[in-house]
């Protein structure tokens, strides 16, 4: 069975890009694959004795810091080293209504910036920016929350340059909450895909900024070594480093620094792989209770698709003082999978903290997990979806913009959309600029996906209010 009580406390298109997957996937591709590196690394952990020693190296965030003296590697600090859970004055979840049909709530998330209306989906804007459509257009199309992704924004400009703007706010003019990832995503996406991981839900394609052996230098206890896609530079990140440049950035939530396992990793590996997560989480806990600055940290759940270890994750870090829990790692091979471990895990996390689902943007999945409770989700596949000439409607389902019947189509994409290429341009124009690569086409169609997405999470909200979801 699995541990309870003490046992169970014990128990990155390309990543330069920082939109991975194929155009045509469905998902954004979030986990993560092995290299050769990690995959010795796994080998590795594997042969390792239960009280082995791990290397460290420095931060290039501050002086040289050594992890905490552990006399287990395989046991995260007990709960009892970190002051209990309470709510803060700027960060609040507030629930407006709980289905009565479903697990499906409403809800609103109060931070610094602004309040996020719940269940609601995110955009990504990788380097502070979203991809061919300013990030104002959220606020049009009725977006709240942005994801921004700290591994992109720490390669460059840096965190110091953006702190000395006056953080990240500031730096890309927004007055609306942001999220911002521990950058071990993309770290993690650097190493080499196998052909194994490409089955998985959330799969990647190769990256141009990556040889044979991907990027990572090396992963041990102290966190992660690994080369800039930029200069080829040695970069190390740790909990510490992770969590100071997210300080630096100034986000209103922000993610600890975890492992990624591929989906397809053993089970020996996989519960190694969640107890280093959990160490690496509490060190960044730890290290964001030191000086909050009016900023939330969520946890994020481990696991893969193994049930015993998922609730081993939600466990020890539902124990912990985190405001918020994202559900990370891989989630499945295919929708069915991942409603079926969001079936069994939802009900575990804490009813009073809003969660995320990370890296899930694809309608199905987003109405399914809706029902199960899930409050967020981030993806870049709206948009990604339309710089390469697909549009989700309303009126018509989903349009291929480059067939060739619709050079001749003088109507608008939507007539029910109110974005500014439903009301003041037709399917034609659209179908034109795009085959002449115009920039403009790429502009009106993620905005208009963005608007989308807002009113699929609209009209979500309102059914659950009703009772009808």
């Amino acid at each position: 069975g699995v541990p309870t009580g003490a046992a169970a406390a014990a128990a990155l298109l390309a990543a330069a890009e920082g939109e991975l997957g194929a155009p045509s996937s469905p998902l954004r591709p979030l986990l993560l694959s092995s290299s050769s590196e990690l995959n010795n690394h796994n080998s590795h952990l594997r042969n390792l004795p239960r009280h082995a020693a791990f290397s460290s190296s420095s931060s290039p965030f501050h002086a040289p810091k050594k992890a905490p003296p552990i006399d287990d590697p395989l046991t995260p600090p007990p709960a009892s080293d970190f002051p209990p859970y309470a709510p803060r004055d700027f960060f609040r979840f507030e629930l407006i209504h709980q289905s009565t049909k479903s697990a499906a709530r409403v809800g609103r998330i109060h931070t610094p910036h602004g309040v996020i209306d719940t269940p609601g989906f995110v955009a990504v804007g990788t380097n502070g920016a979203l991809k061919a459509v300013p990030h104002q257009e959220l606020k049009a199309a009725g977006l709240q929350l942005m994801f921004a992704n700290t591994y992109h924004l720490m390669l460059q400009p840096g965190p110091q340059t953006i702190a000395s703007a006056g953080g990240l706010h500031k730096f890309i003019g927004r007055d609306a909450p942001i999220i911002t990832d521990s950058g071990g995503f993309q770290v993690f996406s650097l190493a080499h895909a196998s052909e194994q991981d490409v089955d998985e839900l959330k799969s990647r394609k190769p990256s141009k900024h990556k040889g044979d052996a991907g990027l990572i230098v090396s992963i041990g206890e102290e966190g992660v070594v690994f080369k800039s896609y930029r200069d080829g530079s040695k970069v190390n990140l740790t909990p510490e480093s992770s969590v100071e440049a997210q300080k630096a950035l100034g986000a209103d939530i922000i993610i600890p620094l975890d492992e990624l396992p591929p989906y397809h990793l053993g089970r020996e590996a996989l519960e190694r792989s969640l107890y280093l997560s959990h160490r690496w989480e509490a060190r960044s806990l730890r290290t964001h209770l030191a000086d909050v600055r009016q900023q939330a940290m969520y946890a994020v759940i481990h696991g893969g698709v193994d049930k015993e270890l998922r609730q081993l994750s939600a466990q020890y870090l539902s124990s912990l003082p985190f405001d918020g829990f994202a559900i990370g790692g891989s989630l499945g091979k295919d929708t069915a999978e991942l409603e079926d471990l969001l079936a069994f895990l939802m009900p575990q996390l804490p009813k009073d903290r809003p969660n995320h689902l990370l890296g899930i943007g694809d309608e199905a999945s987003v109405r399914a997990a809706v029902t199960l409770g899930v409050d967020t989700f981030d993806s870049t596949f709206p948009t990604r979806a339309a710089r390469h000439g697909t549009l989700f409607t309303r009126s018509r389902g989903r349009i291929n913009v480059r067939r060739t019947e619709n050079s001749k189509d003088h109507t608008p994409p939507c007539a029910l959309c109110p974005c500014s290429l439903c009301t003041n341009h037709t399917l034609s124009y659209l179908h034109h600029l795009d085959k002449a690569c115009e920039s403009t086409a790429w502009t009106l169609a993620s905005a208009h996906n963005l608007h989308y997405m807002a009113w699929v999470m609209e009209s979500q909200r309102e059914a659950i209010m009703n009772d009808e979801l």
